[in-house]
């Protein structure tokens, strides 16, 4: 089967879709059914749902093999559901539909032994799934699957498993739990190359520590990080926020009155793994 990885660009999905269909003329059989639906999905990281769903709904799978009848499913779940749709868009048939496409390549992912993919799957089942509760279920449920795992590909997902877990306990109240998440997926960032993402590993390990009253170490990780995306030229509002609260609650006002205006004039979105 063919390697995706290198062809993807998940920062601009519109070159990510050049190198996809630059492949095309030379793949064969089930290899040309899984470039379209990667395709598809460049669609979809761009916002545009509709031509997403165009190309999936015309794909012949009559005769394909697991992998592309897998990725055909979560391609059209991530269509109908996903952390690119707007939020006015989740109606309950949205999420409905979204989450019987999850489940169906969760299944067949298991069943033909595509861990990674059926990890996926299950990661995506808590775009639809919201409640902390199930979110952590399905997060067990993914660790549950890596960890008799032996494909590299799965065993890559740990992280944000770890990510995701703790997010979940931290909404939960279950900070303690949380932390111990978070700690683990910092220790897997920091083995790889993503600046970024281990920045973002710091970042919950902080949030959590301000949770559990912790004021002192959160702030010495926060205002690392603050220096940390100023080097890297990504100034990170959300770390000018846990700044501005951490101040709040240490009873500086000068601080924090100088991070509420950090935060303003970097607004942003929300880190996320």
């Amino acid at each position: 089967m063919i390697d995706l990885a290198p062809l993807w660009d998940f920062a601009n999905p519109q070159v990510s879709e050049q190198r996809f269909r630059a492949a095309l003329p030379s793949a064969k059989g089930d290899d040309v059914l899984i470039l379209q639906t990667q395709i598809a999905r460049t669609y979809g990281l761009r916002g545009d749902f509709v031509r997403a769903r165009e190309i999936l709904n015309g794909l012949q799978l009559e005769k394909a093999g697991a992998e592309p009848r897998i990725r055909h499913a979560l391609e059209l779940g991530r269509t109908y559901a996903s952390a690119a749709h707007p939020k006015e868009s989740q109606t309950p048939e949205a999420r409905a539909r979204a989450r019987a496409l999850y489940v169906q390549a969760f299944e067949l992912a298991r069943k033909e032994k595509f861990d990674a993919l059926a990890i996926d799957a299950v990661h995506m089942l808590a775009f639809v799934e919201t409640a902390p509760a199930d979110q952590l279920r399905w997060a067990q449920e993914a660790l549950a699957l890596l960890q008799t795992s032996a494909q590299p590909a799965a065993r890559r997902w740990e992280a944000s498993l770890r990510n995701n877990a703790g997010y979940a306990l931290h909404q939960l109240g279950r900070y303690d739990e949380a932390l111990a998440q978070f700690k683990q997926a910092v220790v897997l960032r920091e083995r790889g190359n993503d600046a970024q993402a281990t920045r973002v590993a710091h970042w919950m390990v902080a949030w959590t520590l301000r949770a559990l009253g912790r004021l002192d170490e959160a702030l010495a990780i926060q205002l690392r990080l603050e220096r940390e995306g100023e080097a890297a030229g990504k100034p990170d509002p959300y770390v000018f926020e846990e700044l501005e609260l951490l101040y709040r609650a240490k009873g500086d006002e000068r601080r924090t009155a100088e991070y509420s205006t950090k935060r303003n004039l970097h607004a942003g979105g929300k880190p996320k793994d």
